[in-house]
């Protein structure tokens, strides 16, 4: 049981942070290149691979690598995921 709420607290971690809040807003006009991430956000390469990481092990995005960059694009099932999450928990306080 504790293993699920571990898996299900990262997915909440991955929104706690106002990078990748900030790399999730600017995803919703479509698909970036991890340049153009890097010039919007004015962050480091490597900071932006450890939001990158931390947002698709969440499910928030996916990636596709085109020449030698990657290309992010937003990841619907992982904000559907979360939806559920929290729906499942509203479901058990209003039945307590």
């Amino acid at each position: 049981m504790k293993m699920k709420y571990e898996k299900e607290s990262a997915i909440f971690k991955a929104l706690g942070d106002p990078n990748r809040l900030l790399i999730l807003e600017t995803l919703q006009s479509g698909d970036k290149c991890a340049c153009k991430l890097l010039e919007d956000l004015e962050i480091s390469q490597s900071t932006l691979s450890h939001h990158m990481k931390i947002l698709y092990e969440a499910g928030f995005v996916e990636s596709t690598r085109q020449g030698k960059w990657m290309h992010y694009t937003i990841n619907s099932d992982g904000f559907e995921n979360a939806k559920k999450i929290l729906e499942g928990l509203e479901i058990c306080i209003l039945t307590h």
